[in-house]
């Protein structure tokens, strides 16, 4: 079944009138698993709301190595230098789980902020919040240990997906910690065997989420806890 505008929790925020400005200009679009939306340095010319895909934003090194420094699904945008009055990203965004979203060109977002402080008081807010999960991701890649962080991460996707399967293989998972895979299939050797999750190829079962919250670093929270805060009070009929 495709999605619909509002399985974005940003659109679903805004009032009748502030969707309206924005609805004639939305484009349902599908997002492959892979699939590269921006370049680190690229010039931003469409932001995307995804409402069953999940991106991934690297940071990217000269030499070409990465790390995941955020990530975007159905609670959020991808563009948000437009939102903060720049034209280009510091990262690479990725698709880390297939699906799809609503994307819309600059210009047309830039009107409608124009015209609707609400609009633009959401965005921004939802910018407070991405940059609280980066700011939270450099203090965890130095300070917890991998078993924590492949469980944070799992669960900040689980929040993004209808179900407890993560189609993701062990060696993508590497890539967006930027970490060893070796360190990541012992990680998940261990959370196997306490019985919080199953694994096949490519495919991941969350079989316990409170233990595996239990099991994760404290950063989980604090990211949720700042969405929630920002986000929270912005519904509106």
């Amino acid at each position: 079944m495709a999605s619909v505008p509002h399985d974005n929790h940003l659109l679903s925020s805004l009032s009748a009138a502030e969707f309206e400005l924005l609805r004639p200009r939305l484009r349902r679009t599908v997002l492959p698993l892979g699939k590269t939306l921006y370049e680190s340095g690229q010039q931003v010319d469409r932001a995307y709301f995804p409402t069953t895909a999940i991106v991934s934003l690297h940071y990217v090194m000269r030499d070409g190595a990465s790390a995941e420094v955020a990530s975007v699904g159905n609670e959020g945008m991808l563009g948000i230098s437009l939102v903060l009055g720049g034209d280009q990203t510091t990262s690479r965004a990725a698709v880390q789980t297939a699906g799809e979203a609503y994307v819309i060109a600059a210009p047309a977002l830039a009107r409608a902020s124009t015209r609707a402080p609400g609009l633009q008081r959401l965005l921004l807010r939802y910018a407070q919040a991405l940059i609280a999960q980066m700011t939270q991701t450099a203090g965890c890649i130095r300070h917890h240990s991998i078993e924590q962080q492949v469980s944070k991460w799992l669960l900040l996707t689980l929040d993004r997906m209808p179900d407890t399967n993560v189609v993701m293989t062990q060696e993508l998972i590497a890539v967006m910690l930027g970490v060893r895979r070796e360190s990541v299939t012992e990680a998940a050797q261990t959370l196997k065997s306490r019985g919080l999750i199953d694994y096949r190829r490519g495919r991941i079962i969350v079989l316990n989420r409170q233990g595996l919250g239990e099991h994760a670093c404290e950063c989980y929270e604090v990211v949720k806890g700042e969405f929630d805060r920002l986000l929270r009070d912005l519904h509106r009929d």
